[in-house]
């Protein structure tokens, strides 16, 4: 039919002609109402960009000389990111003579690679950028039981037993 028809169907009915497909030949077009196909489609953006996960990149920084507390509180801290489905990026700072016991800073990575090893695996193996030593953990999909939030707190003793 002719547009002024189609806009007249629209008009009689109070809805609005919504040109649908513009390349095709003849072009068509649907009669409804305008508003309530925007909101449709913006809910339907909404949910996709709700399904949709960003993972972040957390960085977890120590010296070669970090003390044992500070590094179980790090180490909880980087479980908790991996529980989350983040990377995290494990970072050693060498800051002058400390260039000479880069040796510490490999022996610190690997405590929280044995650390984390239940929850996440090595993306990539310690080495040297610079001043830093860097090591990369991504989670570990195969060894995921229940709940991440669960099982963190699990392992620091926070679940009440019943």
């Amino acid at each position: 039919m002719s547009p002024r028809e189609g806009l007249q169907i629209a008009r009689q009915q109070g809805l609005d002609l919504v040109e649908v497909v513009p390349n095709a030949d003849p072009p068509v077009c649907k009669v409804i109402d305008f508003g309530k196909y925007k909101y449709e489609l913006s809910k339907k953006e909404k949910m996709q960009r709700k399904r949709h996960h960003l993972t972040q990149l957390k960085e977890v920084r120590f010296h070669p000389n970090t003390d044992v507390h500070d590094f179980d509180f790090k180490a909880r801290h980087a479980r908790q990111f991996i529980a989350d489905g983040h990377k995290v990026k494990a970072t050693v700072i060498f800051k002058g003579r400390e260039m000479a016991y880069q040796d510490h800073g490999k022996e610190l990575l690997e405590r929280l690679a044995v650390k984390l090893d239940d929850v996440a695996k090595i993306d990539q193996p310690a080495h040297m950028e610079g001043r830093y030593m860097i090591m990369y953990f991504v989670p570990d999909r195969s060894k995921k039981k229940g709940s991440p939030r669960a099982e963190v707190k699990a392992s620091q003793g926070e679940v009440e037993k019943e």
